[in-house]
């Protein structure tokens, strides 16, 4: 039976053409045509014959596609028309469906369509364009009534996707991927850079391969008649060169040669060991060395610090990891033998790492075993751990102390005493015990300076009696306006004298509604007006029970010391406590400075309001203008620095002068902003009630450089009331002349200068240091002929010229060298400072500082001569670089300092030298690299409180540059946090939390907060930070457990909480302010009224 005949149904080819649109494709000719009938026919012929087979298929088909009617019928037309676009497909369906024209029209169409779209590409892409328009639609899209999915038209970018519109033609696409495109000069290789994960495994990899040196031939090649014969694999042959004369005797040395190579060959083969990283090979080193050596202190320090750079600071659960390396590696030094178990430095170490891990019962035995060493450093130590983990602080401080006393009279050493005296009187007004504090300095002045002859040669206690009938007749003390003293009140038959009357309570802001922040307010408020004890006449209602300080609180904690070394460290110690920081004074205390650890909780004057309001940048919001625009053409603006001496003051003790000045504005050891917020009054009664009989001058000095600070003009009347009753003392007239210049009057320094060393014709202890600060000011007046002359006459040289200029060095070098040689440093560092100038004046910079090198080469590194010298040499060469501006390589001043801040990296006068060195320089990197947590042998490096305030001020030193370096400031709080030498002060404390403030960050502040009060629990003004600058981030809940715990641990609270809280609540406060409000008649919106109250809730 034949197939059915389909003629009658209409073809493809009946429909009407479409309109293809304009196309580049030419138009066919006549032989083309002919062509295409005759395959048309033959084709057709085919296709007749396998119509039968065809319609069986599509019978089968439309089968198929009726199974899933369903599924089809939610598709919608739509879905029917993809499954017959997906079967006119001749690629997919090549036997059925669509007549022959319409496969070969599309057939044609996809061939032309490919030549013209590889051509339009080809041809446009020689003519630079780098994209190509097609105009030309889908018929098919018509046809079927819209795209399918699975046919969309394919495109290819030109050049492989290496151009992109609208860049130039010299940049191409060098990488694509999800984050975008990276474009480069085109042909060039897309260089790895720093960044790159690749990059970060190669650095963090370690080596896999190292090649040692033979020990035996220092050389692979040996040398033989100025040449290096260089040896080969391939076999010799034996017959003779052209060039060798004799084959026999070239072959001899060839075989000694070959033997040496291959002897040399395995023996690099052998040198090829098991690859060590230099830390390894760092640590394998000084294991040797411990192994020789077990009582070498240095090398078990040093093998500690190369051990914890395996836990960066920075990294989660630092501390506790470094805390278990340290107490494995100590364990083992203080075991190695006996001379270790007394190191002082050892067993601080270990301490500290074992309180991140011990727990209370074993600390305490090993607190126990570690006092035995009975040092007055571990002692401090022991004391500070005490204070900080105390329960019942005015109790088992007193104990404590009491204990560490017995132990040190035993040794008589009271300046040990005195520092464990120190410490208490911090613990308490940190407690908030203010007036008790400043009772037990009173009292122990009173025994000091005023112990009446009666009782000089009593025992202690009896002392102490007669202390406690003057302290109870409630006359003025030491440190009180009118005070005289004990031994007058005793010679004078005790007269009933009327105590001094109270401070006046200064009132609170008015703008303060809050109840919390209030009583904050005026806790802290009176902490520093009210600090001496009241009387118990005073009449004062708010007077609490610790107001008034009875002797019975205070007797415990006096010591019995008597030498005048000790007389002359409390005044400065008192000096200290009130607010007045000494530089130096402090490290000046222990036998070894560098193991002095007192900064923790004594540099309490480096976070008062007055010292962080410069520590800080001023403008914060400010933003920072790089470049300016003149014509259309960007000009980079110039870099603007603040000065480099910023208000950190911290040097070796004495090294730096009262009255001395560094830099352009004059910066001296004391300015306006080291005596902002300090009690004046108090200071002044100290200066003037507690001199010595037979005391030096620097007493006064010291007096006159704090009334200079207050008042330059005032100052003067002071010093010319000390000069009237010392007139032949060279150092006051010495001051008195430095402050006449310090106010800018060179004329009156200049006339006591003439008047003093006019008529000098032989060397008086003291005169130098006149001679010097003559010759530096004619110096710095540009006067050079002047200070030539100066210079002359201070060494007695007659004549001038050459000849007088020769005397004068020659007689300075034998006034050191012979009759100064053993003379104190301070009597010998203005001559050398003298000749240095000479040469300076005469030769050039870098003679001046070869003279000061010879002098510093015969000094021991690290001690206060060695490190005044230092400094001296430093501001010689500023000044003639900086100052005078004369001609001088910047080179040799920023190599200089360099080396300095290196040797002495706390001293700030080194630093501000470093930093105006750098200015103009464009580089960070030695700035941050001197600031950096990591020393040059990859170690940590020890850094105090005093540089690490420093170093947050110089992250503003740039102007502008502040909010940039916010990051790298915190990340190096960070690890003073977590370093055991500062995690336990509260002044890098309450600095970290002042800054997050600053930087705008409450949240962070409040975290570190919490912290902080874990790390010191009896520190009142970290507590009162939640009641003020972040208030906003406490609710009153909190407030009210912040003030539970306060209580609980005994911190003071002058009035309590309640009584000014009351039944107040945060919606009530809401409420009531919203009403005072209203009744002001002012009308107030929702969203206005919330905005004013965030203000007013976050200060900072």
């Amino acid at each position: 039976m034949s197939a059915p005949s389909f003629t009658s149904f209409p073809s493809f080819t009946s429909f009407p053409e479409l309109d293809p649109g304009p196309s580049t494709r030419p138009p066919p000719s006549r032989s083309d045509e002919r062509e295409k009938d005759k395959k048309h026919r033959r084709k057709k012929e085919r296709d007749d014959e396998a119509e039968s087979n065809g319609e069986r298929k599509r019978r089968k088909h439309k089968h198929k596609h009726e199974k899933q009617g369903k599924r089809e019928d939610k598709l919608g037309d739509r879905g029917e028309h993809r499954h017959r676009r997906r079967s006119r497909s001749p690629s997919r369906h090549k036997g059925y469906g669509g007549s022959d024209d319409e496969r070969r029209k599309a057939d044609e169409d996809r061939r032309y369509g490919r030549a013209d779209e590889s051509e339009l590409s080809m041809s446009s892409f020689k003519e630079g364009l780098l994209y190509i328009t097609d105009r030309k639609g889908d018929p098919l899209n018509v046809r079927y009534g819209g795209l399918y999915a699975g046919d969309v038209p394919k495109y290819r970018l030109v050049d492989g996707g290496r151009k992109v519109l609208g860049l130039s033609s010299g940049l191409s696409v060098v990488y694509r991927g999800r984050g975008g495109v990276e474009v480069a000069l085109s042909g060039r290789r897309r260089m790895p850079e720093l960044t790159d994960p690749s990059a970060r495994r190669m650095l963090a990899a370690g080596p896999t391969r190292r090649l040692l040196a033979s020990s035996e031939d220092r050389f692979k090649y040996q040398e033989e008649d100025g040449f290096l014969r260089i040896t080969t694999h391939r076999q010799c042959q034996d017959d003779q060169s052209y060039r060798e004369i004799e084959l026999s005797k070239q072959r001899e040395p060839d075989t000694d040669a070959s033997s040496s190579s291959d002897e040399s060959a395995s023996s690099d083969d052998d040198s090829d060991t098991t690859p060590l990283t230099s830390l390894q090979a760092t640590l394998k080193t000084l294991e040797e060395r411990l192994a020789a050596k077990p009582d070498d202190i240095t090398a078990w320090l040093s093998l500690l610090s190369h051990t914890l750079t395996t836990v960066p600071i920075g990294t989660k659960n630092a501390s506790k990891a470094r805390a278990e390396i340290t107490i494995s590696v100590l364990s083992r030094a203080l075991a190695a033998h006996p001379s270790n178990a007394r190191s002082k430095i050892l067993h601080l170490k270990y301490m500290k790492a074992g309180e991140e891990l011990w727990q209370e019962s074993k600390l305490n035995e090993e607190w126990e075993e570690a006092v035995q060493v009975n040092d007055i450093e571990i002692w401090m130590a022991w004391l500070d751990w005490r204070v900080r983990t105390s329960k019942n602080l005015l109790t088992s401080v007193a104990e404590d102390a009491a204990r560490i006393v017995r132990a040190l009279t035993f040794r008589q050493d009271e300046v040990g005493q005195l520092r464990v005296l120190w410490r208490v009187g911090v613990a308490l007004r940190d407690a908030g015990y203010v007036e008790r504090a400043n009772a037990l300095f009173q009292a122990q002045a009173e025994y000091l300076y005023r112990m009446p002859a009666a009782v000089m040669n009593k025992s202690f206690e009896q002392q102490l009696n007669s202390l406690e009938e003057f302290w109870d007749s409630e006359v003025p003390r030491i440190g009180e306006p009118g005070a005289t003293g004990w031994s007058t009140w005793e010679s004078s038959n005790r007269p009933d004298l009327p105590p001094p009357a109270p401070s006046k309570p200064v009132g609170l802001d008015a703008r303060i509604t809050d109840p919390y922040t209030r009583w904050a307010a005026s806790e802290s408020l009176a902490d520093r007006t009210r600090t001496l004890s009241l009387r118990s006449v005073d009449d004062d209602e708010s007077a609490d029970p610790y107001a008034v300080v009875l002797f019975s609180d205070i007797r415990p904690l006096l010591i019995s010391v008597h030498s005048d070394r000790a007389r002359d460290v409390f005044r400065r110690m008192w000096l200290a406590f009130a607010g007045l920081h000494i530089p130096g004074f402090l490290v000046s205390l222990s036998e070894r400075p560098e193991e002095n650890t007192d900064d923790r909780w004594a540099y309490s004057h480096l976070v008062t309001p007055s010292y962080l309001s410069s520590v800080f940048p001023n403008e914060l919001s400010a933003r920072r203008i790089t470049a300016d625009a003149q014509a259309g053409v960007l000009v980079g603006r110039e870099r603007e620095f603040g000065s480099g001496f910023g208000p950190v003051k911290s040097w070796g003790y004495e090294v730096v002068e009262p009255f001395e000045s560094v830099g352009p504005a004059k910066w001296t050891m004391w300015t306006g902003e080291d005596v902002q917020g300090i009690d004046v009054a108090l200071v002044r009664e100290i200066f003037k009630q507690c001199r010595i009989s037979k005391e030096s001058h620097q007493w006064d000095i010291l007096s006159l450089a704090f009334e200079a600070a207050l008042s330059p003009k005032g100052a003067l009347k002071v010093s010319k009331t000390l000069l009237a009753s010392r007139s032949d003392s060279l150092p006051h007239w010495g001051a008195h002349a430095r402050m006449e210049y310090l106010r800018g009057r060179p004329n009156d320094a200049r006339k006591v200068y003439h008047t003093i060393l006019g008529s000098s014709c032989q060397h008086r202890p003291g005169e130098s240091a006149l001679w010097w600060d003559w010759a530096q000011m004619e110096w710095l007046e540009r006067n050079e002929d002047a200070a030539l002359q100066v210079i002359t006459r201070s060494a007695g040289a007659t004549g001038s010229g050459g000849i007088a200029v020769l005397r004068a060095k020659r007689e300075i070098e034998n006034l050191l060298t012979t009759r100064l040689l053993r003379a104190h440093w301070k009597e010998r560092a203005p001559w050398i400072k003298l000749a240095a100038l000479l040469e300076l004046l005469t030769s050039t910079p870098q003679s001046a500082l070869s003279l000061f090198d010879m002098y510093l080469n015969a000094l021991q590194h690290g001690t206060t001569a060695h490190e005044g010298l230092t400094v001296a040499s430093l501001s010689l060469l500023y000044n003639h670089s900086i100052i005078l501006k004369s001609p001088n390589p910047p080179a040799l001043l920023r190599e200089r300092a360099e080396r300095a801040i290196e040797e002495y990296p706390t001293n700030t006068a080194v630093l501000g030298v470093f930093l105006e060195a750098e200015k103009g320089q464009g580089i960070w990197g030695r700035v941050r690299a001197t600031l950096g947590e990591t020393a040059a042998d990859g170690t940590g490096k020890e850094k105090g409180v005093a540089r690490r305030v420093a170093e947050v001020w110089v992250a503003g030193w740039e102007k502008g540059r502040w909010e940039a370096e916010i990051e790298r400031t915190r990340s190096g709080l960070s690890a003073a946090a977590e370093d055991e030498r500062t995690r336990g002060s509260a002044i890098l404390w309450k600095l970290f939390v002042a800054f997050e403030l600053r930087a705008g960050q409450p949240e962070r502040a409040k975290k570190l907060l919490f912290r902080a009060v874990g790390e010191c629990p009896l520190v009142k003004e970290l507590y009162l930070v939640a009641f003020g600058p972040l208030r906003a981030q406490f609710s009153a809940r909190e407030l009210n457990e912040w003030a539970d715990t306060m209580a609980e641990r005994g911190v003071r609270m002058r009035v309590g909480i309640d009584e000014v809280v009351g039944e107040w609540t945060e919606e009530n406060g809401r409420v009531e302010r919203r009403r005072d409000n209203e009744a002001e008649g002012e009308t107030v919106d929702e969203i206005e009224y919330n905005a004013r109250e965030l203000r007013r809730l976050m200060p900072y």
